[in-house]
């Protein structure tokens, strides 16, 4: 099953969260992570049908049920509309190289969720590595050089970042229910984000910040950022993680996808200028670790 295919498609899944994340941190820090997420979630949509098409030669899938409907509206809700909201509010906090690092917590929340919930087995090796992943996280963001923030920001960043993370589990771990029935991740995206935009944009528009949103994306510096992070996020980059799927086994995949905050080190230290401790790295590089022993072992 394994090839260089889906090895090289999970490298390009982690470059396009990593550049993506740069993106969207520009674009969250001009326009304003409400906007960025109800924006980018609108443009992720337009090209999943396209994509849709290409495959299935439709826009939309057909044959949807009202489980689907159920399972992966909710998830789309809690992943996307709830999770990716303060994913973007982190953004701003943090800066990308920590909001990415937390977000590493998504595959740890989705085991001890998947053990609590759904009955699946959580071993001493899983135990072991979701303590490794928790403690280089901690190792990164208790660093003393976290400079540039302000306490009250750092801290509510990290929770953002934390409640991010909660939101990605839970819309994963809804999303597997309604794929139980063997329904194309591809349909299943569209179905997520399809209800997550409604959700926010007739949010929107009940507060009358339609004119407010389209004011913002005046500012063209922010709005070619967000135009780049939702092409390499949730269009590429979901894309290429499905592809990575399919052509090698699940564990080397997520293991290779779960790369960003290290390659988000040279990123950051060069588009914004962040000066990064060794400590730093080492915390992150330990992390990783731990997120590849939960899907390798």
């Amino acid at each position: 099953m394994s090839n260089s295919l889906g090895e090289f498609a999970a490298l390009g899944t982690a470059l396009c969260w990593s550049f993506g994340s740069i993106f969207f941190t520009i674009s969250s820090r001009r326009l304003g992570h409400n906007v960025v997420n109800r924006v980018r979630l609108a443009i992720a949509l337009l090209l999943l049908m396209l994509a849709h098409f290409v495959v299935f030669g439709r826009f939309v899938p057909n044959n949807v049920t009202g489980y689907h409907w159920f399972w992966f509206g909710l998830s789309g809700i809690i992943g996307f509309a709830i999770g990716d909201m303060l994913l973007f509010r982190a953004f701003v906090l943090l800066g990308a190289r920590i909001s990415m690092l937390l977000m590493s917590l998504v595959p740890v929340f989705s085991t001890i969720i998947a053990w609590l919930f759904l009955d699946e087995i959580l071993n001493l090796t899983q135990v072991l590595a979701i303590s490794i992943t928790i403690a280089g996280i901690i190792w990164v963001v208790t660093e003393r050089k976290n400079g540039g923030y302000t306490r009250e920001h750092y801290i509510s960043g990290i929770l953002c970042g934390i409640g991010g993370a909660t939101g990605q589990a839970l819309g994963l771990i809804l999303s597997k229910k309604g794929l139980g029935t063997d329904f194309s991740p591809l349909s299943a995206n569209i179905i997520r984000v399809f209800v997550a935009t409604s959700i926010l944009w007739i949010i929107t528009l009940a507060r009358g910040r339609i004119p407010y949103t389209l004011q913002k994306l005046r500012d063209r510096k922010g709005t070619l950022a967000l135009n780049g992070g939702a092409f390499l996020g949730p269009f590429l980059g979901v894309w290429l993680s499905l592809v990575a799927v399919q052509y090698t086994y699940v564990g080397i995949a997520s293991t290779l996808m779960a790369l960003p905050p290290i390659f988000l080190i040279p990123l950051s230290h060069w588009v914004f200028k962040e000066k990064i401790s060794l400590g730093a790295i080492l915390g992150t590089m330990v992390a990783v670790f731990g997120v590849a022993l939960i899907f390798l072992l």
